[in-house]
């Protein structure tokens, strides 16, 4: 089950929906996605799982961003920190299936890709271990009333508010104040120097919140330039998700060099992975300064 990344339907609330009543028709189907993702890894946790259960959660996070201006500083503060959290949780598994599939197409100097059995079993092995620990972690969580609490106790502080807000206005100034935020992360990359991968990862987080809330709102958007806007985002997005995935293999590498035959092995699988790194900085950079 991949992510829907169809705007959702709020169009048909009607020109007169409320931002607060359309929480919930907002969130359900996240809520069901993530549920969906996480009962799938407890029965086979293939890469594409992890990964969707974190994209379902990265968007719920996005979500609450968007209502935060409505809803209890402190208590939206935690719930954001809780996705994060069990985002994290499937990450780090996931993380080492990046870096697998990194090493296992690893030229060996011949212009032919190496075949996945070259990739040290320690590191399968250590990939395991990391599953292990994300499903642990997934099912102390007790994710599922964790999510339903969640949303039921975010509906009810909107739908019990004494205030109201038009859907319409609401999310065109959410969407603003995102896209000015993405914007000027992309000048301080443009401006800091190559090395600098914060500053790179900040344009990515900030260029997913802008996609995710055009996604939510889009139906209610008077801007027709969205849908340029979110073609170009998803352009942006694959290229700086490529460009952190070698970021964190090569950090998830150096802590693990003693998982490899030799030290040398080691030293040779990093200096490919920089190699790596450099091509992507630098097409996250021209895509940037095209932008």
């Amino acid at each position: 089950m991949k992510s829907d990344d169809r705007p959702h339907d709020v169009a048909a609330l009607g020109d007169e929906a409320q931002a607060e009543s359309t929480f919930a028709a907002l969130a359900t189907p996240l809520v069901d996605e993530a549920l969906a993702h996480n009962a799938s890894i407890h029965a086979d946790a293939t890469p594409e799982s992890l990964h969707q259960l974190r994209v379902a959660l990265r968007r719920l996070r996005s979500l609450w961003w968007a209502y935060r201006p409505l809803l209890d500083k402190a208590e939206n503060t935690r719930q954001r920190a809780l996705y994060r959290f069990l985002a994290d949780a499937a990450g780090r598994t996931r993380d080492w299936d990046i870096l697998l599939e990194l090493l296992a197409g690893k030229s060996d100097g011949s212009g032919e890709s190496a075949n996945v059995r070259d990739v040290p079993a320690s590191l399968r092995e250590a990939r395991e271990r990391a599953l292990a620990t994300s499903r642990e972690t997934l099912i102390n969580a007790d994710i599922r009333n964790v999510l339903h609490d969640a949303l039921a106790s975010t509906s009810k502080e909107l739908n019990t508010a004494p205030e109201r807000h038009a859907l319409r206005k609401f999310a065109a100034k959410r969407v603003r104040i995102a896209e000015k935020s993405l914007r000027k992360r992309m000048r301080k990359a443009l401006r800091a120097k190559r090395a600098d991968y914060a500053v790179l990862h900040d344009v990515r987080k900030s260029g997913k919140r802008v996609r995710y809330l055009i996604e939510f709102f889009g139906p209610v958007l008077a801007d027709a330039g969205h849908g340029r806007t979110l073609r170009r985002l998803k352009n942006m997005q694959q290229c700086f998700g490529e460009l952190n995935d070698v970021i964190a293999s090569v950090a998830l590498l150096r802590d693990n060099m003693n998982l490899f035959a030799s030290e040398d092995e080691a030293r040779e699988a990093l200096a490919f992975l920089k190699g790596r790194r450099k091509e992507r900085q630098c097409e996250a950079v021209r895509l940037l300064q095209k932008a």
